[in-house]
C-alpha cells in the first residue's frame, strides 16, 4: 500500500505550480517510464502494478494507481522523476524556437518532431505550455528524455546567439527555393497568434510552406515537420546533438 502522503504529492504534480515547488514531474505508462528510466533523468520514486518483492519498483495497486493517475485507463507503471536544472542551450546546427505554443499535444508532437529530426536543443518562451504537463509527456512518446528543453526570453537569447534566425510565416518565402545555412534557428508562432512582432525584427528571413488546396493554415506540429525536413533535406549531414 503507498502512503496517504505519497499518494497526495503524485497527485499535486498534475499542476504545475506543485511541479515548480517540488521540482518533480509524472510520468505515466510502461514504455514512457522505462524510456525515462534509460536516459540522463533522474527518477525520484517508480511505481508499479506488477512490482515482485526484491523489485526496486515500488508496488501499487490498481485502485491507487487510478486515483492518481491522468489517464483514462491507467497503464501499470508510473514515475515520479526530478526536474533537470536549467542549462544554456548548445547553438551548434538547427535549434528550433517556439513562440508562445499553448497546446499541450502541439507542444509533445513538436519535441518528438526534434528527436526524429536531430535537433538536439529546443527553446520555449516563458508562455509556452510546461513540457512536463501529463499531456505533453504522453504525447512526447519518450523523446523528451532525448531533447534538451529550455525555457527563457526568446527576443534576448536569439539576439546574442550567433546564428541566422528563420520563422515560420505564410507570408514568406518558399522553404523549397531558399538556400538554407547549415546552422541556424528556426522559429514558429503560436497556433492562433503566429510569431510576435518582437521576434518578427530579429529574423533573417520568413519561410512559407507553398499550398496546393483551400485550407486556411496548418497546425504547428505539422508545418514544423515540413520545415524540418527541408532543414535536413537541404544538409542531411549537418544532425548535431
Amino acid at each position: 500500500m503507498v502512503a496517504k502522503s505519497d499518494l497526495k504529492l503524485i497527485k499535486s504534480l498534475h499542476q504545475k505550480k506543485y511541479r515548480i515547488r517540488h521540482g518533480l514531474f509524472l510520468a505515466e505508462g510502461v514504455k514512457l517510464v522505462e524510456e525515462l528510466l534509460a536516459s540522463r533523468l533522474e527518477p525520484f520514486r517508480v511505481y508499479s502494478t506488477d512490482a515482485g518483492e526484491g523489485d526496486s519498483l515500488l508496488p501499487i495497486s490498481e485502485g491507487e494507481l487510478g486515483k492518481v493517475s491522468t489517464l483514462t485507463q491507467p497503464n501499470k507503471m508510473l514515475g515520479v522523476f526530478r526536474i533537470p536544472q536549467p542549462e544554456a542551450p548548445r547553438f551548434t546546427g538547427w535549434t528550433l524556437a517556439l513562440d508562445a505554443l499553448r497546446d499541450p499535444g502541439n507542444l509533445g508532437t513538436v519535441i518528438r518532431l526534434c528527436d526524429w529530426f536531430g535537433i538536439g536543443d529546443l527553446l520555449c518562451s516563458p508562455d509556452t505550455v510546461d513540457c512536463y504537463n501529463p499531456k505533453v509527456l504522453q504525447a512526447t512518446m519518450g523523446s523528451i528524455a532525448r531533447v534538451r528543453i529550455h525555457y527563457l526570453p526568446l527576443a534576448a537569447t536569439l539576439e546574442g546567439c550567433g546564428l541566422p534566425v528563420f520563422g515560420a510565416s505564410m507570408e514568406g518565402a518558399d522553404v523549397r527555393r531558399v538556400t538554407l545555412p547549415a546552422s541556424g534557428v528556426l522559429v514558429m508562432g503560436s497556433e492562433s497568434h503566429g510569431l510576435s512582432s518582437e521576434l518578427r525584427g530579429l529574423l533573417s528571413e520568413t519561410l512559407a510552406i507553398p499550398a496546393y488546396g483551400k485550407a486556411e493554415s496548418l497546425n504547428v506540429a505539422t508545418a514544423a515537420a515540413v520545415l524540418l525536413h527541408e532543414i535536413r533535406r537541404s544538409d542531411p549531414g549537418a544532425i548535431q546533438r
